[in-house]
């Protein structure tokens, strides 16, 4: 059997307090994995406490984001698998081997965190709002749609690059990417720790609604009747009943009724166009890749 190279990428922001002892306990625990630390412009030492544990530091010049961070990871590792955790001491390295434990067989692998595990009962009732959209979005079972935590293999993560954001939200652009390239995904439950230091960054309010806009931009991506059919079928409904009351009550057909039939009619219609540029867009991309790799052989 292939043995595979693996990299290990930390984000981290002004985590000096616990990036030394991560780094350290990553490297006992798998001493041939290559371990990078991206500095995202922290103002501490976390860049000096991270390469004084042993780790491949990358620094961007200023804070850019989580996701960009992720991003400057994906290019500089060159491992054939790649793990994702957070730099601030909540994930604990044993739980690595759980995940590698499924690669190859799956495309990527996800820690997924229990209710427990979320900051507070808000929060947690809004990831599994939006763990039940992307569901509904991927045809998959969502679990844990935010997770940081996970392993991929580096050619997909690559593959998709271009997609992810440069803020918190790269967790949700990659699942659903995954899952709506027909890749393989797998979820594995994982316990994650308190912060050591510091609270979170993501605020679930403003980070929410990006979360919502990313679950819709990648939706029209790959699948847009998924989100073009539910608003027509619910402006259509909308005309109906309207025109049901008025029939009833004036005896005539109004225009709010004509409005609502025409705009379902619209929106059905952008939305089978929308399938198709999709549809005619996803061959060409793969027929470039195929060629590509032909070329590599």
């Amino acid at each position: 059997m292939k043995k595979f190279n693996i990299s290990v990428i930390l984000p981290t922001y002004n985590e000096a307090d616990t990036i030394g002892d991560l780094v350290l306990k990553i490297k006992d625990l798998y001493p041939g994995f290559e371990v990078i630390v991206v500095n995202d412009g922290s103002t501490d030492n976390t860049a000096e406490a991270a390469k004084n544990a042993g780790a491949d530091v990358y620094s961007h010049p200023y804070n850019i984001g989580n996701g960009a961070a992720i991003k400057s990871g994906i290019r500089v590792a060159s491992g054939d698998i790649l793990v994702f955790m957070d730099g601030d001491g909540q994930h604990d390295p044993s739980d690595i081997a759980g995940l590698l434990k499924f690669m190859p067989d799956y495309d990527m692998v996800v820690g997924a965190r229990s209710m427990k595990g979320q900051a507070s009962l808000g929060r947690a009732l809004g990831i599994k709002v939006y763990n039940w959209l992307a569901s509904y979005v991927a045809k998959f079972h969502v679990q844990d749609l935010t997770s940081g935590f996970r392993a991929v293999k580096s050619k997909i993560a690559r593959s998709f690059i271009y997609l992810l954001p440069n803020t918190y939200s790269y967790p949700t652009t990659l699942t659903l990417s995954v899952l709506r390239n027909g890749w393989s995904l797998k979820y594995v439950p994982i316990e994650i720790r308190a912060r050591s230091a510091g609270e979170s960054n993501i605020k679930i309010l403003k980070d929410g609604v990006r979360f919502f806009m990313i679950i819709t931009k990648i939706c029209t991506l790959y699948s847009p009747l998924r989100i073009f059919l539910p608003v027509s079928f619910v402006l259509f409904v909308l005309g109906l009943s309207n025109y049901i009351h008025t029939l009833l009550t004036q005896g005539r057909f109004t225009n709010m009724s004509a409005l609502l039939f025409t705009t379902s009619i619209i929106i059905f219609m952008m939305g089978l166009i929308s399938e198709q540029v999709c549809q005619m867009r996803y061959e060409r991309r793969e027929g470039d890749r195929s060629i590509t790799e032909k070329k590599e052989l």
